[in-house]
């Protein structure tokens, strides 16, 4: 049997919206809307691995738990990796999934969804995708799209991950969400890879796994949590979770 443990990693800084992790979404600041659906999803300890003091005090005085990690990491899977080290020294958890700290509508099943696949040894890591159904979503580089050979009903074996509208022709279009479930050797592998060719061309990180050979399987599920990226897409969140609330 697996022992999951979930882990949130987030920073402060943010180009196209400064402070995104403190920003209020409802009364309550947007990384701990995120840490509450991981705790609700009910798969393992959740902890925030964050690169700011102000992050773990939010976290912590919602009832959380939070840990420092450092400011220069070129990615949340680096930062994954050293809060694991910190926590967990003597491995008691032997998958790792990583959740954004930018997805405050995510869904519990979601978050359960993607331990599935890695009931198969083959899988080294798991992650999530949806079907496109808004039309201008196909041509947009910031969705990015999954393209995977089927293995099972609502799950694939990745094959590439692209900005660009793939695969070309008639039929459906998988928008790739970035929540992922490690094995936790596969995690420690996949850090100490050096960025790939592809990695770099398309700034996607997973492709450095797909390249070293590592295999990715994707669980398709329903619907797509909204990632907070600018400041429109902050007011969808709160007009959404207000929504909830009522």
């Amino acid at each position: 049997m697996a022992s999951p443990i979930v882990l949130i990693p987030v920073r402060m800084a943010s180009t196209r919206l400064p402070g995104k992790p403190l920003a209020d979404i409802c009364g309550e600041p947007m990384i701990v809307h995120v840490w509450r659906r991981a705790i609700e999803a009910g798969v393992g300890p959740v902890v925030v691995a964050a690169d700011d003091r102000r992050i773990v005090v939010a976290v912590e005085t919602a009832g959380g738990r939070a840990v420092m990690t450092r400011s220069d990491h070129q990615s949340g899977s680096d930062r994954v990796f050293e809060a694991l080290g910190a926590i967990d020294p003597a491995a008691a958890f032997d998958v790792v999934i990583n959740v954004q700290g930018d997805l405050p509508t995510i869904e519990s099943a979601a978050v359960r969804a993607c331990l599935a696949p890695l009931a198969d040894p083959a899988v080294d890591i798991a992650t999530l995708a949806t079907p496109i159904t808004r039309v201008e979503e196909k041509d947009d580089p910031n969705v990015v799209k999954a393209v995977g050979a089927e293995v099972a009903a609502c799950r694939l074996r990745a094959l590439y991950f692209t900005r660009a509208p793939a695969p070309w022709g008639e039929g459906e279009l998988l928008h790739h969400i970035g929540l992922y479930a490690y094995r936790r050797e596969a995690l420690q592998r996949f850090v100490n890879l050096p960025p790939s060719r592809l990695e770099r061309r398309e700034r996607l990180e997973q492709l450095r796994a797909l390249e070293a050979g590592m295999r990715i399987d994707v669980a398709v599920v329903d619907v797509a949590p909204l990632g907070v990226d600018t400041p429109e897409d902050l007011e969808r969140a709160r007009a959404m979770i207000g929504q909830r609330k009522i």
